[in-house]
This record gives C-alpha cells, sequence and structure tokens, in this order.
C-alpha cells in the first residue's frame, strides 16, 4: 500500500496537468457546437468540398455534425490523440523512470518482490486514468447539457465517452511493454509521440481505404463511433482484441520485468 501510494504521489502532478488540458480541450470544442448548429448546412456545404478519402479518414460524418453526437464523434478525434499521447506516457513511465532516475536499485532491494513492485505501479497509473475519465465525463456531460437543449440519448454519449478509458487502457499496455522491452529511455515523450502518431496514421489510412484489416492494428480504429451510434453498443470482435491485446501485453510486462536485468 505504502508503495502504491508513493507511485500514485508520484504521478500527482502529472494526472492534474493531463486531466487540466484534456477537460480544458472538451470545454473549448463544445463551446464551438452552439454556432455550427446554427449554421449546419453551410457547414456541411463547406465540408462536402473536401475529397471523400480525407473526410474518412478524419472521421468526419457530413450528416450528423449538426446534431450534438455527430459533434461529438468528430471532436473526439482530437480528445482522443490528447488521451492516447497521456497513456502512452504513464504506460512507458512506470519502468523506465526508476532506470533513468537512477532508483532502480534502492526499489529491488526492498523486501517485495517484483511483482509485486509492478502491481503497485500498474494500479497507479491504473488510478491515474480513472481519475483523469472521471473529471473528463463529468466536463464533458457539463458541457453537452449547455450547448444542447434539445433531448438526446445518453447511452450513446456515455458510450463515446468511455472510449477514451478504454483508448488509454490498450497505449498504456502497450507503453508497459515499450518500457520493459527497451532497457534505457532517455526521454519518454519522442517515443510516445512517435507511436502515437504512427498508429494515428495507419488509423486514418484504414479509414481511407475501407480496410478492416489495418482496423485491428491501430487502436484509434478499435471504436466505430458510427456503429456505436447506430447500433449503441461496441463491436465485439474490436473489443475482444482490445481485452486481449491488454491482457497479453501487461502479462508479458510482468514477465519481462521479473526476468529481466535492471541496468543502472
Amino acid at each position: 500500500m505504502n508503495m502504491f501510494l508513493h507511485e500514485l504521489k508520484f504521478y500527482r502532478n502529472f494526472t492534474i496537468t493531463w486531466t487540466a488540458a484534456l477537460v480544458t480541450l472538451v470545454i473549448l470544442l463544445f463551446s464551438m457546437f452552439p454556432s455550427i448548429s446554427r449554421e449546419a448546412d453551410e457547414f456541411k456545404k463547406l465540408m462536402e468540398g473536401f475529397p471523400e478519402a480525407l473526410r474518412m479518414a478524419l472521421g468526419l460524418s457530413v450528416e450528423n455534425i449538426g446534431s450534438i453526437l455527430g459533434f461529438y464523434s468528430y471532436i473526439f478525434l482530437y480528445i482522443s490523440l490528447l488521451g492516447a499521447i497521456q497513456a502512452i506516457n504513464l504506460g512507458t513511465s512506470i519502468v523506465s523512470k526508476e532506470v533513468r532516475e537512477k532508483t532502480a536499485d534502492f526499489l529491488l532491494t526492498k523486501p517485495v518482490t517484483r511483482s509485486k513492485v509492478m502491481t503497485a505501479k500498474l494500479l497507479a497509473a491504473l488510478s491515474s486514468l480513472v481519475i483523469t475519465n472521471v473529471f473528463y465525463l463529468g466536463a464533458a456531460a457539463m458541457m453537452a447539457s449547455l450547448v444542447e437543449p434539445k433531448e438526446y440519448s445518453t447511452k450513446i454519449f456515455l458510450l463515446l465517452s468511455l472510449t477514451l478509458f478504454f483508448l488509454q487502457l490498450i497505449f498504456m499496455a502497450l507503453g508497459i511493454i515499450v518500457s520493459v522491452v527497451i532497457p534505457k529511455i532517455k526521454s519518454v515523450l519522442p517515443i510516445s509521440l512517435g507511436t502515437v502518431f504512427t498508429f494515428f496514421i495507419i488509423g486514418a489510412l484504414a479509414s481511407a481505404t475501407g480496410d478492416d484489416a489495418l482496423r485491428y492494428i491501430t487502436p484509434f480504429k478499435y471504436f466505430d463511433f458510427a456503429y456505436i451510434m447506430q447500433y449503441s453498443s461496441y463491436e465485439s470482435s474490436f473489443m475482444i482484441a482490445a481485452i486481449g491485446f491488454i491482457a497479453t501485453a501487461i502479462t508479458a510486462g510482468y514477465f519481462i520485468y521479473s526476468k529481466r536485468d535492471i541496468h543502472l
């Protein structure tokens, strides 16, 4: 418990900063909705001037842009990018920060197993993401109620919002694998940005080409907002793929961390 609290305290400023960034972003983006909804027809005409492949790559549904849910599915592109960077930063830092700050030798001389060390770190990182998503969801729901006086499906809104948390879990698990495979990481941010934008580009390519096989490669396409809005649920095959990846990545992280030599 002390180790968990220590890790949670370590991530305090990180959590506050990223939570504030996501909350600020969703407030700013939702504040644009009233003007866009008033001029929805003009905005649709403008968007129709873009190539269809580009609209698909950006996840832009011209028909639904005037509705709060359609608008939310569009702006979520930018929210998910920021959330993915937060999560992979967090996952990559779980192990690498001990090596980078030269505290690994002190930590591993404590009378605890490596699995307990990893568990404490993982729970602290997960708590950080939960805190972020609680505040994000509260801000998103508040803004949606302020800018949209008409009724809309709260279930679909919740499903759309929760994709941020699921996406972050995937990228956090990916970051854990990176942190245990690469012995020494001098700076987390370049690796995080490179990884996130690589998967984002693959996702844009998958949308533009309509290749479902590519969707399994990038977490950004595990949650199809058009499908969610139509069926009020997630695609089961992609949820299974997401759960399978998270479980495999975390299990592999435990195994590699428990066996590898710690580079100081």
